[in-house]
């Protein structure tokens, strides 16, 4: 291998760099025409049609593909805050559907939630929040949930395959209105072989396609991970659910509703003690959605029935979007999770009150460290007089010349952040346990792992090196926010109190007493202006205290992910624009403080904002490095300087027009601090020392600047501000003097059509002039130069200006690929804009009286005069839904229905069994009557329902519109039988228009006959009767038909009538009549919710006949004539048949009556007579007798064993034969291998080429 010579290397292709190819090769590179274009110019032919139907065909294709694609387009009435979308988890018993939602939570939002109770609404990205709710296998909750889902995650446990609850469900989404639905395989880890695995897979993918549609989405999650599924899968899910689009649906876009997360007994305890059982006042919360929704409506709450409601309002946003900020991602403080039912939500707000839950996710995130003053803190808080009226003297003045502090601040925000040492007590509800339980929460638990559990649940393995930073940056926090507090220490005083009772986020309580302990050990600082570079920013510190340095100090809790997405996002929030955001590292710190000491020409607030951050970088810089030794006194070094440079550029900044007119600034801050302001969007608070605060550190109104640092006798600095005035030379797009030129030169001359006179513009009278001169020559040459290059960029300028306009007249005015879709699109489009523009501008407060309550509100509905047993029987596994009733929605009327039984319900239905119905927002038993409509508009009554077909229905119900769909169940009370969707079916009219009848045959008997006419008793009762029937046709049993034509004065009820033919005495007459039929009034809501807690699947109304005979043990008895029994016919006797004799003649011999006698009895004489035996005679007989029948006894004992030795001689013969027959075949097989062997040799010996052997 060594000694084997190196590959020789090719010559490579030299391009050419001449001759025509080259030249070709060229010219296309500098026109840059594409790849493909070149090729179809080049060779025409080969990008020819080949076959015109073939194309065609394609595009006929192509079109219906698009044509498929579009919907009806329908007015986009989403507002601009869309309600949480709706997602409902569904699945059989077991199958995975609380531990999904659970991931999912965890996904969006870094939160653990312990048990699913009731609606868990989550913000999942920057314009989208999802709700999710747990469907369980109660039929109630399926049908409730199928009405109100926006997106069906449908869990299928694809280890055991398809079960009936995911068809179930799938049913009652296509009555009700098909929402976004999409399939995940569970424990797909069950499988050990991956082929059954594939196969299953595609078998359950092909099926869930013929229930939802071609193309569906399945997910599969393929295993599980300490009890949790795969991240990667479950953000993968995630992502899918983030993105998806939905279709409005009619029911939903039609009616508000409100799926509640939270429900509040009102009524008066004094009045629930004197009467337990009394009607009880409820206030529901919840997302309105649907349409707009009125006050002091009608609502239907499905399980317990309909109500008027007595007042709604609407509260602040509990899980509110993030503003819109241009940024990537979430940050961990806007990754909310609100679930009141499931004790989940922070602060809640109530239209008299404000509840704040304290363990509850990122409302008031509790911090590691230890607190020294807990003991003092529970001291305070067990004490027996108030704070207020034991502090309410004392005050202590922290620094010279300073207002007094109450030393109450700390201790009651600490006591309503629940800093004590004792247990807390959390209530969760067990649902194995059927109860509720009482678990303890210790505080030092929560504050351990409050890192992990709050920020970094996944980074369970950093959470030393993560405590360390956070302690760093805490240090450097708390020290920016201690110095804030120093300059604003009136202002702390009068901000906290009215905060603390709003239950509004301040600064957290770990740091406030970090800041509390460092303002004892410092000494104070006087001078403002080196933290605050103007008094408007004085003003507005009040805000950067509550919320930027709430934001620092939480963000630097939050972890990584968050720590990017606060970096990336750094963006204008009203007046404020935050520059550090509290998460970079020491150097970095360092040398931003640099580049910002280097800025010098700041204006307006970015550059106080700056010039304060400046000295929150410096102090963090020092404080984190030796904050153990000097820290506290670092930030007095060049005090001066920084004072000195802080007025200068107070004077630069810009003015405050209102401060120099009126002298004062006490104008409020519409951007920053309107939340702030408000408790619980009610009340503002006001704070009238607000602009005396620094009234006497103000700077005198004339607004004087003794700038000694600019010499203005100098002509550089005079250079400097030229350009600000009129006369000074501006740049070329807005000096004067060339915009007027450009005009002139653009326009130029231009002759007046009416008059024709010529207008020269000032470059064609400059012409004029420069010819006209002839001392000026040199002057007028240039001159012309410099015109015709203006007059050609002029010139390409309007062309273009000239093109543009024509591009866009052809778009608007040539149709192009504009269709019929498009225009509708676009009207709709309009539509909504108009719509979204009506009321924009209006207040909440007023758009409420006009336009009722929008859709994506967080409203409060109060409802009178609800059951007690709603309250106490509550169980927020169960969803409570609100829905608005329209018009005539809350009457109950007859309805006419078109039905039919579901192809999989086992059971046909019985006309006047009760049917439990669901039916827009409710369900209710009633009893329907079924009828099918005859060829001449009669509409007859059925029995049963027919087995493949439609039939309509009329039932007493509540008044639904037309064309709403309905699924009927037998019963709501557990799975007895195999499919619970007895029928479905649509709304068709709400009126009692049509007439059900039944058949009615009655019956009579002829009593007199006269030929053809007959006189008929027994089927009437009265003449008047019979009045009402004259001309009605009658028919009897045989057949004959007739009429009635008068009644009879005697009997009652007789009457006479012609008969196409004689009647017998014997024959039945019967009248075919139709009777109408009453639809029972029956109307009986489902009360599930009512039910006691484990007991609200097995509610019962009204049972069947059957149901009841079969529990009542009662037989039915038989009808007597309907029993069979022995059939008796007497002997009938018929006349001899008469032939006359004419009739004899002409007959023929063989059909002639015989004349011959019939042979009677053989008469005596002619009989045989009985031979009598002598003695003898009949020993002989006795002995021939005997010797027969030994005779066959031996014959037939001879021919047994014959047959039997026959039947030995066959087996034998049959078992040569077989041994014959397998000697035959090993013989032929022996014969076939040898002429087979012969023939292969004979074929090598061909290839060979051998001569063959004979």
């Amino acid at each position: 291998m060594e000694g084997k010579e190196p590959k020789k290397e090719q010559k490579r292709h030299q391009q050419k760099h001449s001759g025509p190819k080259a030249e070709r090769k060229k010219t296309r590179k500098q026109l840059g025409t594409p790849a493909g274009d070149d090729e179809r110019k080049r060779n025409p032919k080969a990008f020819a049609v080949q076959s015109a139907v073939r194309m065609a065909k394609t595009f006929h294709r192509a079109q219906d593909l698009k044509a498929k694609k579009h919907h009806i387009p329908l007015v986009d009435r989403t507002p601009l805050e869309p309600p949480p979308i709706v997602v409902v988890v569904v699945g059989p018993p077991k199958v995975g559907k609380s531990t999904l939602i659970r991931c999912l939570i965890k996904n969006f939002t870094r939160q653990k939630l312990a048990d699913i109770c009731g609606p868990v609404t989550i913000v999942s990205g920057k314009k989208r929040r999802l709700t999710f709710i747990e469907c369980s296998n109660d039929i109630n909750t399926m049908i409730d949930l199928a009405k109100v889902a926006d997106l069906v995650l449908m869990l299928i446990d694809a280890s055991f395959g398809f079960e009936m609850e995911t068809f179930e469900f799938l049913n009652i989404c296509q009555v009700h209105g098909f929402p976004r639905i999409m399939g995940v395989l569970t424990h797909l880890d069950s499988f050990r072989n991956n082929k059954a695995l594939r196969k299953t897979k595609k078998r359950l993918k092909h099926r869930f396609w013929t229930e939802v549609y071609q193309g569906a989405k399945l997910f599969y999650l393929s295993g599980m991970v300490y009890g949790e599924y795969q991240t990667q899968e479950v953000k993968n899910l995630g992502r899918f659910i983030s993105v998806m689009k939905f279709r409005p649906l009619v029911w939903q876009q039609s009616h508000p509703y409100v799926v509640a997360d939270r429900m509040e007994d009102l009524t008066d305890p004094e009045m629930v003690r004197v009467d337990p059982k009394c009607d009880r006042t409820v206030s529901l919360y919840g997302y309105l959605r649907g349409t707009y929704l009125k006050n002091k409506g009608q609502v239907h709450i499905p399980g317990v029935g309909d109500f008027a409601v007595a007042d709604i309002s609407f509260l602040p946003d509990p899980c509110a979007l993030p503003e819109a900020q241009k940024k990537r991602a979430l940050n961990e403080k806007e990754r909310l999770l609100y679930a009141p039912m499931a004790g989940v939500g922070g602060v809640v707000y109530d239209k008299d009150a404000v509840y704040i839950d304290l363990p509850g996710g990122h409302v008031n995130q509790e911090q590691e460290e230890v607190r020294p003053t807990t003991e003092l803190v529970q001291s305070l808080i067990s004490t027996h007089t108030t704070l207020d009226a034991k502090m309410a003297a004392s005050k202590v003045s922290l620094f010279t010349g300073a207002a007094a502090l109450t030393p109450g601040e700390v201790e009651e925000e600490e006591e309503e952040n629940g800093l004590t040492s004792g247990p807390q007590e959390s209530r969760v509800w067990d649902p194995e346990t059927q109860r509720e339980r009482r678990k303890a929460v210790f505080t030092e638990e929560e504050d351990d792992d409050d890192d992990d559990s709050e920020g970094s649940s996944e980074e369970e393995g950093d959470e030393e090196g993560e405590s360390e930073e956070e302690d760093e940056e805490d240090e450097g926090g708390n020290k920016r926010e201690e110095e804030e507090e120093t300059v604003l220490k009136n202002k702390a005083k009068n901000k906290t109190e009215p905060k603390e009772k709003q239950g509004i986020k301040t600064i957290p309580p770990a740091k406030r007493q970090k800041m509390e302990e460092r303002k004892v050990e410092k000494e104070p600082v006087v001078e403002v202006p080196a933290f605050a570079d103007s008094e408007d920013e004085l003003e507005m510190s009040e805000e950067e205290e509550g919320g930027k340095g709430e934001q620092e100090s939480e963000g630097e809790e939050s972890d990584s992910e968050g720590e990017e997405d606060e970096e990336e996002s750094e963006v204008e929030k009203g007046d404020l624009k935050p520059i550090d955001s509290g998460h970079c590292s020491e150097e970095e710190d360092a040398s931003d403080s640099i580049e910002d000491d280097c800025e010098t020409n700041v204006s307006g607030k970015e550059g106080k904002k700056s010039s304060k951050m400046e000295e929150e970088d410096e102090e963090m810089e020092g404080g984190e490095l030796c904050y153990e030794s000097a820290g506290s006194l670092r930030w007095k070094e060049g005090l001066q300087q920084k004072a000195s440079e802080a007025f200068l550029r107070q004077q630069r900044a810009a003015p405050n027009l209102r401060k120099l007119v009126y002298g004062t600034v006490a104008e409020d801050d519409d951007d920053g601090g309107e939340d702030e302001e408000e408790l619980g969007g009610l009340f503002r608070v006001s704070r009238p020392e607000k602009g005396k605060k620094h009234r006497a550190d103000g700077v005198d109104c004339s607004r004087f600047d003794p700038d000694a640092a600019r010499n203005w006798d100098l002509e550089e600095m005079l250079d400097s501000i030229r350009d600000c005035f009129v006369t000074g030379k501006w740049e070329d797009d807005q000096d004067a003097a060339t915009l007027l030129k450009e005009d002139e030169e653009l326009y130029g001359e231009f002759e007046d059509l009416e008059t024709g006179e010529v207008h020269k513009g000032k470059a064609a009278k400059q012409k004029d002039q420069a010819k006209e001169e002839s001392d000026d020559d040199e002057e007028g040459e240039e001159e012309e130069k410099l015109m015709k290059v203006d007059d050609e960029t002029q010139k390409n300028k309007r062309l273009e200006k000239k093109r543009r306009l024509k591009e866009r007249f052809d778009t608007e005015y040539d149709d192009g690929d504009a269709t019929y879709f498009d225009d509708l699109k676009e009207e709709m489009q309009k539509q909504a804009e108009l719509n979204r523009a009506e009321f924009e501008d209006v207040d909440d407060e007023t758009r409420v009286q006009y336009e009722g309550f929008r859709p994506g509100m967080y409203v409060r509905v109060e409802i009178p005069s609800l059951p007690c047993e709603f309250v106490t029987n509550f169980d927020p596994h169960y969803p409570i839904i609100l829905g608005a009733l329209g018009a005539s929605e809350g009457n109950v009327g007859y309805l006419q229905m078109r039905l039919k039984k579901h192809r999989w319900h086992s059971r046909i239905l019985k006309t006047r069994d009760p049917l439990i119905l669901s039916l827009g927002w409710r369900r209710f038993q009633t009893i329907p009557l079924y009828h099918i409509e005859d060829h001449n508009g009669r509409h007859r009554l059925l029995k049963y329902t027919p087995q493949h077909m439609h039939c309509g229905a009329t039932i007493w119900g509540p008044i639904t519109p037309q064309g709403t769909g309905f699924l009927a169940v037998q019963s709501v009370a557990g799975t007895k039988t195999s499919f619970r969707i007895a029928a479905t079916g649509v709304v068709l009219d709400l009126d009692k228009s049509v007439t059900i009848v039944k058949k009615l045959k009655l019956i009579g008997y002829p009593y007199k006959i006269y030929k053809n006419t007959s006189f008929i008793k027994g089927m009437f009762n009265t003449v008047l009767e019979v009045a009402k029937f004259e001309g009605g046709s009658i028919r009897t049993v045989s057949g004959v038909r007739g009429q009635i034509k008068k009644a009879l004065s005697t009997p009652a009820g007789a009457y006479r009538a012609t008969f196409e033919d004689r009647l017998l005495m014997s024959d039945i007459v019967f009248l075919r009549s139709w009777y109408p039929v009453s639809v029972p009034q029956l109307y009986n809501p489902v009360t599930s919710l009512l039910m006691p807690a484990g007991q609200k699947d097995s509610w019962s109304g009204m049972r069947t006949v059957g149901q009841l005979k079969h529990d009542l043990g009662v037989r039915n008895k038989p009808n007597t004539d309907s029993l069979y029994k022995p059939v008796v016919r007497a002997q009938r006797h018929f006349n001899k048949l008469h032939i006359p004799r004419e009739l004899q003649k002409a007959l023929p011999f063989k059909s002639k009556p015989k004349q011959d006698q019939p042979k009677g009895k053989t008469p005596k004489d002619l009989q045989r007579p009985a031979v009598i035996r002598e003695p003898h005679e009949r020993k002989v007989a006795a002995l021939l007798n005997a010797l027969s029948a030994v005779h066959n006894y031996k014959s037939k004992k001879a021919h047994t064993a014959q047959h039997a030795k026959h039947k030995g001689f066959l087996r034998q013969r049959d078992k040569a034969e077989e041994d014959k027959l397998k000697r035959q075949k090993e013989a032929k097989k022996k014969l076939y291998r040898m002429m087979g062997q012969k023939e292969k040799k004979s074929q090598r010996s061909s290839l060979k080429g051998a001569p063959l052997d004979d």
